[in-house]
């Protein structure tokens, strides 16, 4: 089949046209502008939490941006709420949320990866210079070691897991149980005397002696009886 030379020009033109058109089509009225297209160039399912999206790319996705915070701001959270918790306060000074929130893995997967490394960075640009992670910042309520070894977390543990590598408990048998464990409130009252001394059946235990009456591998496993769970 041959084509004129005035046939192949309005193709070429049509092209053109076309070419121009889509692109101004999607920045001007979003994704919603080319029924299906989406289906083609998804990355994955979405997350139960924003499966109500659907094909809404135009949602979250800013053309030639990508994810934006202004349209993760625009649902979630407000900033003010954000600065009330210790554990949060970092969101005022992000720039990004994709690097933690990551979607498209899965209906059923959270779409949460922590990653410390992009609060590392923050952390140094707004410093000017290489820092640490302030760890008390965001893990204020979770200290359970009672503020025994003070604020410095990495001193011990990673980022990537927080097991330490290599750590091996003492024996069993270790009687110096009070240089790294403090006693609950509990036992600095007379709950102690009426109530955990008789259910081990060591009266004569002091509270230092954690070694009398606990196994080391669960506190709550009393030698000689098992588990107690006293509340």
């Amino acid at each position: 089949m041959k084509f004129s030379a005035a046939s192949l020009l309005i193709l070429v033109a049509a092209a053109i046209l076309a070419a121009i058109a889509v692109p101004i089509s999607i920045y001007r009225s979003g994704s919603d502008a080319i029924p299906g297209w989406s289906a083609a160039v998804r990355p994955g399912p979405l997350s139960k939490a924003h499966a109500f999206l659907g094909d809404k790319c135009a949602s979250c996705h800013t053309p030639n941006e990508g994810v934006t915070v202004d349209k993760c701001v625009a649902c979630h959270v407000p900033a003010k709420e954000l600065l009330s918790k210790p554990s949060t306060v970092f969101h005022a000074n992000v720039t990004t949320c994709s690097g933690c929130h990551v979607e498209h893995q899965g209906r059923d997967k959270r779409p949460i990866k922590m990653d410390h490394a992009v609060l590392e960075k923050l952390a140094i640009r707004q410093a000017g210079k290489p820092v640490a992670l302030d760890c008390k910042g965001c893990h204020v309520f979770k200290d359970k070691h009672q503020e025994f070894f003070g604020p410095k977390c990495a001193t011990c543990h990673a980022t990537d897991t927080w097991k330490i590598v290599g750590f091996l408990h003492p024996s069993p048998k270790s009687k110096e149980c009070a240089q790294c464990h403090k006693p609950p409130p509990s036992h600095l009252m007379m709950h102690f005397e009426m109530m955990d001394r008789s259910i081990t059946g060591q009266r004569n235990a002091t509270v230092n002696q954690c070694f009398a009456c606990h196994q080391t591998d669960s506190f709550n496993n009393i030698k000689g009886v098992g588990r107690v769970d006293m509340h």
